[in-house]
């Protein structure tokens, strides 16, 4: 369901707005850019504006943006449940485990079919836990452990529990395949694009990542910034 909204509505009293994030932006780009179509169509001088869970800029799809009181919804909504369609490369990997970074070690996937892709994929439905990405915002020693993995320094970031509902392969075409992924909070794609490259005998990173549900909410009932300015014009 996509949330409406017309003249009378008072935004400062909360409005959850479903985006289609576009490629190359960062989450804190659309937010902003939401905060100030807000201010400079509509007059709203200040407001609290926020995102529900955090989009890589190398990834599109579903970014839920909660508008003033709204935004108490906010660790509400990071808490359910995720569903993404990602394409992992296999044979390479990279430092960032995705596009970010270039390849540093090739493998070989003459072994690989797609009978054990299939298996692998089953294997990885339930809780676990998983070691997150160098290049990730998660604090290390007081810093952002991205910021220090961009300096070249060597460290270990600690496991944390998540669990992976269903996976799904949607398409293999040596050597990409497509994986439907619904998993909880806290999941890292470009983490799990690794471990299934390991567990494939070989290797594998992340080369494309759309979002396309959180909870109830579906990237088919999302605005895209075009639509969204279009809306608020006649306001």
């Amino acid at each position: 369901m996509r949330f409406t909204f017309d003249k009378d509505t008072d935004w400062r009293d909360g409005v959850i707005l479903l985006f289609d994030k576009p490629l190359d932006w960062t989450s804190f780009n659309l937010v902003s850019k939401v905060r100030s179509l807000l201010y400079h169509r509509l007059g709203y001088k200040k407001i609290k504006v926020g995102h529900a869970g955090t989009l890589d800029p190398l990834a599109t799809g579903l970014l839920i943006v909660c508008v003033g009181k709204a935004t108490k919804q906010v660790p509400s909504l990071q808490d359910k449940e995720k569903e993404y369609v990602a394409t992992f490369l296999l044979g390479a990997t990279t430092p960032s485990f995705d596009l970010e970074t270039e390849i540093d070690k090739e493998y070989p996937t003459d072994h690989i079919t797609r009978d054990k892709i299939d298996n692998v994929a089953k294997s990885f439905v339930g809780p676990q836990m998983q070691i997150p990405p160098l290049f990730s915002a998660k604090f290390v020693n007081g810093g952002r452990a991205y910021k220090l993995a961009r300096k070249g320094v060597d460290m270990q970031l600690d496991p944390s529990p998540i669990v992976i509902y269903a996976m799904e392969v949607m398409e293999y075409q040596h050597p990409r395949v497509t994986l439907k992924v619904k998993c909880s909070k806290g999941t890292y794609i470009r983490s799990l694009a690794r471990d299934f490259g390991e567990r494939l005998d070989s290797g594998a990173h992340l080369v494309e990542l759309r979002r396309t549900a959180i909870g109830d909410f579906k990237v088919d009932d999302a605005f895209t910034l075009a639509n969204f300015e279009k809306n608020i014009d006649p306001m």
